[in-house]
């Protein structure tokens, strides 16, 4: 018997073969791979992946359908998790190498899902996520545009985002009220997630803090507010979806520096 999907787990379980076939070419294991899915639900993904030589494991938090995925995949790893509590780095020193990530990921759990893989730079190599089709758009949209914000600019300092295809409502049980998109995120080889990396993004989060205000009204209402960035070299009287990766660089710096 078939488990109903859960409103609280954010489960729509894919059921287009086709869509299926296009998101297992994206991702594209190969022999050597190591490969993450968050979510497996009924492991519709899975059996895709499974046909390859790559190494598939799986994180999946319903217990309700662990037996299921275990009984019919016994070539999987599967571990019972939530994959914000789960730790990439034990599972990259295992396998001794950096991990692709795939999955189906519950929408109202895409930003804390990206944040924690963001944090896992040194241990993921790039990932292939379903999103909601308006985050999709947040995650490659350009400076001056409305979708321009905090997303973006973390998303592109840390990674190539490449939007895959959108995804029509009608290839999930159950529908979901928006369409979808499918997006490969590579992470920039070499960058490791340190104390510029952390600063950088309280950074950017401070600076879109009121989005309608100039950068100088924005950071004076942050926990930044003791700092004096006239001097860091960038026009405060901006408002911060103005500006790109390398002025927000510039202001991290500056914030580093007054800290020394």
């Amino acid at each position: 018997m078939q488990n109903k999907p859960l409103k609280r787990f954010g489960q729509n379980y894919l059921v287009d073969n086709n869509i299926i076939n296009k998101i297992a070419e994206e991702i594209n294991p190969q022999e050597d791979d190591i490969i993450l899915e968050i979510g497996p639900g009924r492991g519709a993904l899975t059996a895709k992946l499974l046909e390859s030589k790559a190494n598939i494991s799986a994180v999946e938090i319903d217990s309700r359908v662990i037996d299921d995925l275990k009984s019919r995949f016994n070539n999987l790893s599967l571990y019972q998790s939530d994959i914000l509590e789960y730790d990439f780095e034990e599972f990259s020193n295992l396998k001794k190498k950096k991990i692709k990530v795939a999955g189906n990921i519950p929408y109202n759990l895409t930003s804390p899902i990206v944040f924690k893989l963001i944090e896992n730079i040194d241990y993921v190599s790039d990932a292939v996520l379903m999103v909601q089709y308006e985050v999709a758009k947040r995650m490659n949209a350009e400076k001056k545009t409305k979708d321009y914000g905090i997303f973006a600019v973390i998303l592109q300092y840390f990674s190539e985002v490449k939007f895959c295809f959108k995804i029509s409502p009608n290839v999930f049980y159950p529908k979901p009220n928006v369409d979808s998109a499918l997006v490969h995120l590579y992470f920039n080889k070499g960058k490791a997630f340190g104390e510029f990396e952390k600063t950088f993004i309280k950074v950017v989060k401070a600076s879109f803090g009121n989005r309608r205000k100039t950068l100088k009204n924005s950071l004076s209402n942050s926990i930044f507010k003791n700092i004096d960035f006239s001097l860091s070299g960038i026009d405060l009287g901006l408002r911060a979806e103005q500006l790109n990766t390398e002025d927000f660089k510039k202001l991290t710096n500056f914030v580093l520096d007054i800290r020394k």
